[in-house]
């Protein structure tokens, strides 16, 4: 199973059955703030919705398809990070990460991203890492601009959003671009 100690204060633990109660907690705190940029979040309504999620992580993580880590930080669970998919034929992947708003400003995500993309380059051999971010949303777009991450380009209303639409900025990086930094 996944595990990463990132330091004295984070570390990424692939997703369990242990985890449900306190990963509903946290989305349950951070709703009104998670549904602006999330589509998922009134999908989930119960203990049992998470358990679903996480079932669907380890079904994925046993098929070499991606995973998802909990993201703790002082020991409190503060968000959740992962690969969408892996792509095996063109060796690439996407990145997908959120964080409780009352865990931000304290640099987890970018160190938690940063060992994300370091694992799919140098571990599991990939080329391309993308992270796609709403064009709104620019303290999540910070972090694949801090990370070196090009901008790719913008995916005009590209997902419908509870009531509107939404503009997503693919980042990328490639595998030469990351051993160079």
């Amino acid at each position: 199973m996944f595990k990463y100690v990132i330091d004295g204060d984070i570390e990424l633990k692939l997703l369990d059955n242990c985890h449900i109660e306190e990963q509903f907690a946290l989305i349950q705190r951070n709703r009104s703030y998670l549904k602006q940029w999330l589509p998922w979040v009134d999908g989930i309504k119960t203990f049992g919705d998470v358990a679903k999620s996480i079932k669907i992580s380890k079904e994925q993580y046993v098929g070499n398809d991606g995973f998802r880590c909990g993201i703790w930080y002082k020991g409190r669970m503060a968000g959740i990070i992962g690969y969408h998919n892996i792509d095996w034929s063109n060796k690439s992947t996407s990145i997908g990460y959120w964080i409780g708003e009352e865990f931000q400003k304290n640099g987890i995500m970018i160190r938690a991203c940063k060992v994300l993309v370091d694992y799919a380059i140098k571990e599991l051999g990939l080329n391309r890492v993308e992270i796609r971010c709403a064009e709104e949303n620019f303290k999540s777009r910070h972090i694949p601009e801090k990370l070196g991450f090009k901008n790719e380009g913008t995916l005009r209303e590209s997902e419908w959003l509870y009531d509107h639409y939404v503009s997503h900025i693919v980042y990328g990086i490639l595998k030469d671009e990351w051993m160079k930094m």
